[in-house]
């Protein structure tokens, strides 16, 4: 019986043995649909070293996307590059793209498939096309081409095809890609492309590795409340608008203190934009100029100076604006938000010094000062203390002079521990 059983494992062995011993394909995907950007970074870099972690087999890059960072797109690029982990990039749905930024992080990846009816390209640096200095525009694209040239050769694909995306912002469907060697697969779905990849040969890191991900099971990729916060505020408009929002609210409540909604709202506000704001690549100069606003703003609101702090105040805001984020990144505020945004703020602010200003020329109604220089009636004499009616109120009163009988106009020209200093009113003749 023991022979029997020994000899029915032994030809199980040589038979199957790849049955007994396999274990299940697991595979992380993660979905790239916005612009790139630090978060993208982050989230690329978390995925990559959990599959690294937990030994998966593969990570799929889910790419429709119109491009973003070129700087936080060198990073992904080499966090890819030296992964453990198989990446496939995979431009889908139908209709998707992976434009500019998209296309270095497809073609920096193991495998590229794409989903019928979508293109890959256009990656030439759009903040740069606008530089007046034709001398720094050619050598960042110089410096570009050379980036995406050679990582299309490491990854043994088309760098002709790859160079004439950034100098001629060619773009091409996923057939004309397929042809000129860029990508790997055309598939229509994840579980059409996990079977076509299947057994076939990459190279990780100088390793020749074969890529196992039949019947997989995929992991999706759980994004944080923290990243789906920056998401939405690390755009750089939305930091910017949030950031003017902050010290508007700020310079309202210094204005008008104790009203408080505009502190809150400011308050909330900035910590925000400083929040967006860390992860994208500011300039420290342009945040000096607009706090120099804020300083001048909130000068001009305690001293006479004719506007003079207004006008450096504003000239500031705008300056600083348009330097908020650094020439050489590839970030830019549309000059039109720019002015939108700092017209409104600096006539916000403006209406807000006219009326404090005019506030403070008006005559005090109420409290100590509101009581001078009010008339009244002696009720009684006053040698040199009686009573007096001012202002609807019966108070007693004091004479600055020689006794004033009762029944005299008086005016009020001193209070003090609620007894009124009053004179005799001069009559016009």
């Amino acid at each position: 019986m023991k022979k029997i059983l020994f000899l029915i494992l032994l030809v199980t062995l040589l038979v199957s043995p790849q049955k007994l011993f396999s274990k299940e394909n697991v595979g992380y995907i993660l979905n790239v649909d916005s612009s790139i950007g630090p978060i993208t970074y982050y989230q690329i870099k978390s995925v990559i070293r959990l599959a690294e972690k937990n030994r998966a087999d593969f990570i799929i890059l889910v790419i429709d996307t119109p491009g973003g960072l070129l700087s936080s797109t060198r990073k992904i690029v080499q966090e890819i590059l030296s992964s453990e982990v198989p990446v496939i990039s995979y431009i889908s749905p139908r209709g998707a793209q992976c434009a500019s930024a998209g296309v270095f992080i497809a073609l920096s990846s193991h495998i590229i498939a794409m989903s019928p009816a979508t293109n890959i390209g256009a990656a030439h640096p759009v903040s740069l096309t606008s530089n007046s200095d034709e001398t720094v525009n050619t050598k960042l694209v110089n410096d570009t081409v050379s980036f995406i040239k050679s990582i299309a050769v490491h990854r043994k694909r088309n760098p002709e095809w790859a160079e004439k995306a950034v100098r001629e912002s060619i773009s091409s469907t996923e057939i004309e890609v397929l042809k000129e060697n860029v990508i790997d697969v055309i598939s229509q779905d994840i579980f059409q492309l996990t079977s076509e990849i299947d057994g076939k040969k990459i190279i990780i890191n100088e390793r020749e590795t074969i890529l196992n991900t039949k019947n997989p099971k995929i992991i999706p990729y759980k994004e944080s409340f923290k990243e789906d916060v920056l998401k939405v505020i690390a755009h750089p408009n939305i930091a910017y608008i949030l950031l003017m929002i902050g010290f508007a609210g700020i310079l309202l409540e210094f204005y008008n203190p104790g009203f408080g909604v505009p502190g809150i709202v400011g308050t909330i506000s900035l910590i925000l934009a400083f929040f967006a704001l860390h992860a994208l690549p500011i300039n420290i100069a342009g945040i000096f100029l607009i706090v120099a606003s804020l300083i001048f703003f909130a000068i001009e609101a305690v001293t006479a100076s004719f506007g003079l702090f207004i006008i450096s105040g504003i000239v500031s805001l705008f300056l600083g604006s348009m330097l908020l984020f650094k020439p050489t990144a590839d970030v830019n505020i549309p000059y039109f938000l720019i002015f939108t945004i700092s017209f409104f703020v600096s006539l916000m602010l403006f209406l807000s010094l006219f009326f404090i200003i005019r506030t403070k020329k008006k005559k005090v109604t109420t409290g100590k000062e509101g009581m001078i220089g009010e008339k009244g009636k002696t009720l009684t004499a006053l040698s040199p203390e009686g009573t007096v009616f001012v202002h609807g109120e019966y108070w007693t009163g004091i004479s600055n002079e020689e006794e004033i009988p009762a029944d005299t106009e008086v005016e009020v020209i001193d209070i003090t521990n609620f007894k009124l200093t009053v004179k005799r009113t001069e009559r016009k003749g």
